[in-house]
């Protein structure tokens, strides 16, 4: 196995170790890692924005290809600077009316095709199908985004949901009994996007763990051994630093 494996292996395993350090109390050990990863980002964002900006939409096409047109949006994206120029500042209203106009211009009509059209589409959906023959059909699978079961469960949420937040009416009677099936399909949303969130973090926490059994294998040098000793022995060092410089009660 290469060096710059092997190097590769003993920083990753590092770096984590360094930043599950914050579950026992905030150390250097944590602050390290936790500089270096900010350090990188803002380094990584930098160079990534200057090969992507500078040199493939500004340089290549305007030098190599003679797109020069391409002088009026860095003109207009020059103007953003004069904001450091207190005489010259209101000219970044320019830049920043263009930017924020065609933003909206392009959010906007995706938003509303998003979340209105395709709720609205949604929700008008048949609650019954016609076969090739002219019958009749009902599909129960809720396996199928387009069954028919799955279309009265959508129109039902979504009428409840609206009906829950519609406060002209006393929520009182059939009404409140509506507004609690809204509650209901709220809480039910609310769980599965806080659910998606927590297996995210899981699923990067098992990549760490996976990486940190890896690096245990005597290929990598046992760097997961080695540096865990390292670093509690560093951890009781501060602590014991710490305890030490702390006035008597």
């Amino acid at each position: 196995m290469s060096f710059e494996v092997i190097l590769g292996a003993w920083v990753a395993t590092g770096l984590t170790l360094f930043i599950l350090t914050f579950l026992y109390q905030d150390n250097p050990l944590f602050k390290l890692a936790e500089h270096l990863y900010v350090g990188v980002s803002v380094g990584y964002a930098i160079v990534k924005t200057y090969d992507t900006v500078v040199i493939r939409l500004i340089y290549e096409p305007m030098v190599m290809q003679g797109d020069w047109w391409l002088l009026i949006p860095l003109a207009i994206g020059a103007l953003m600077l004069t904001r450091y120029v207190p005489k010259a500042a209101w000219m970044s209203r320019i830049a920043f009316a263009f930017v924020v106009g065609v933003g909206s211009g392009l959010a906007i009509p995706r938003v509303i095709s998003s979340y209105i059209l395709k709720q609205i589409e949604d929700t008008v959906r048949p609650l019954a199908s016609l076969a090739t023959d002219g019958s009749t059909t009902f599909t129960y699978s809720l396996l199928n985004p387009a069954s028919n079961l799955n279309a009265i469960v959508l129109l039902i949420g979504v009428v409840s949901v609206l009906f829950y937040f519609f406060f002209s009416v006393e929520h009182t009677g059939p009404g409140k009994a509506v507004a609690r099936t809204g509650i209901i399909f709220l809480m039910i949303a609310f769980g599965a996007a806080f659910g998606y969130t927590v297996m995210a973090r899981m699923s990067l926490l098992i990549g760490r763990l996976t990486d940190l059994i890896e690096y245990a294998q005597p290929q990598y040098g046992r760097a997961t051994w080695w540096l865990l000793a390292a670093t509690i022995a560093t951890l009781i060092v501060f602590h014991a630093r710490r305890k030490g410089t702390e006035p008597p009660q």
